[in-house]
């Protein structure tokens, strides 16, 4: 823990901001262990089928150097075109439901097999600026884990509000991640809200370790009455080997006429989906992977002085930095000094019988247990940590 102003500095210097995962892959596979499929293996031969482990400890040669807040934040302020603009600039709501059915596709970056990111400790924050999108994530709960992201740009044109908890689960060959939460885009100057789904993270050990997203995933803007559907799932394959686990299918159509399909969406989400209007048969371009997640900018501090002190690039700063330089065991024991801290602060908390509140958002449970979380401030202020342009 950073105890004085000196210490605090020299975290704030510290902090270690690692590249996006992109198409190009990069940064896991510079980290990537020899045996790697084996040593996975090894991680579960004493878990039972239908665990959940939102709190299983990976051993740090299995983690990306980055917080789960920061994966959160890199899908919505790390992207090589404006996809959020357009869907503000839209011309009609048909145009605009499409724009954000490209929006969350963008959102799905590459997994990589044998790798996680951080857990992110209570309180832990992650703010960062792209132009003039800025985003801001907390974690707002631990025990289940709950991440809440608020972006706003600087027109008042865009505004994301995202509650997410991953619950994932060991199924004896695979494990499954199902993100559950809220996660809403407002476009204020249409009135437009949309809910969006995001897809599972599915893991399959057997009988051929890979990572895929998968699972459906629907786009709903209850003000135009307008809906997508869509699939990631695998092409044909053959007793779980071969085939193409990067597929997306779906359809675009009006709430009010489920059955009659306006556009047929098909594609791979790493390469390009297309769009066909199914009165004239035209098809168009809807999302083109190339452009939007290839050559991405890795985030960097301008205002030193800026970053708060839970900011998870200083918070994980001295692991990732002994991660990158592969030195295992100092990066083993920085993240026990993070995690027992965390663990001795929640300790005082209970023996106080204090109960610890969010700083940026409230937390609540709906009727179905589902998170909520909501922004205490209507817009998020630019960060000290911004994605050069």
């Amino acid at each position: 823990m950073v105890e004085s102003e000196g210490e605090l500095e020299a975290a704030r210097a510290a902090a270690v901001l690692t590249p996006p995962l992109s198409l190009e892959g990069g940064l896991a596979a510079e980290l990537r262990p020899a045996n790697l499929a084996r040593r996975v293996l090894s991680l579960f031969g004493n878990v039972s089928p239908g665990s959940d482990l939102s709190h299983f400890q990976l051993p740090a040669t299995f983690n990306l150097p980055k917080s789960q807040l920061q994966m959160y934040g890199e899908g919505v302020y790390c992207a090589g075109e404006d996809l959020l603009g357009r869907c503000a600039r839209g011309k009609d709501s048909l145009e605009r439901l499409t724009a954000v059915v490209a929006w969350s596709i963008s959102t799905t970056r590459p997994p990589i097999f044998g790798f996680a990111p951080y857990n992110p400790v209570l309180g832990e924050t992650h703010h960062v600026s792209h132009g003039p999108l800025n985003v801001l994530l907390e974690q707002v709960s631990h025990c289940p884990p709950v991440s809440a992201l608020h972006a706003t740009d600087a027109a008042g044109d865009v505004r994301l509000v995202w509650c997410q908890s991953p619950v994932p689960k060991f199924h004896g060959a695979s494990i499954e991640a199902a993100v559950r939460g809220r996660r809403e885009v407002s476009l204020v100057r249409h009135g437009e809200r949309y809910e969006v789904d995001c897809p599972n993270l599915l893991i399959r050990l057997l009988p051929a370790p890979s990572v895929e997203w998968a699972g459906d995933v629907r786009v709903v803007c209850a003000d135009s009455g307008l809906e997508a559907e869509l699939s990631y799932c695998r092409t044909r394959s053959f007793l779980g080997f071969g085939g193409d686990a990067r597929c997306v299918r779906g359809r675009v159509f009006r709430s009010a006429s489920r059955e009659e399909t306006v556009y047929e969406i098909d594609g791979f989400w790493d390469r390009t989906v297309s769009l066909k209007d199914v009165a004239t048969g035209e098809v168009s371009v809807l999302y083109d992977a190339q452009q939007a997640i290839t050559n991405l900018t890795t985030p960097a501090v301008q205002d030193h002085k800026g970053v708060a002190p839970s900011e998870s690039a200083v918070v994980w700063g001295e692991v990732s930095d002994a991660l990158l330089k592969k030195d295992w065991e100092k990066a083993r024991q920085a993240k026990r000094l993070v995690e027992d801290e965390a663990r001795r602060l929640a300790k005082e908390r209970n023996e106080k019988g204090e109960v610890w509140t969010p700083k940026h958002f409230s937390l609540s449970q709906n009727k179905n247990g589902e998170w909520e979380c909501w922004p205490l401030e209507e817009s998020v202020p630019p960060a000290p940590i911004v994605v050069p342009s």
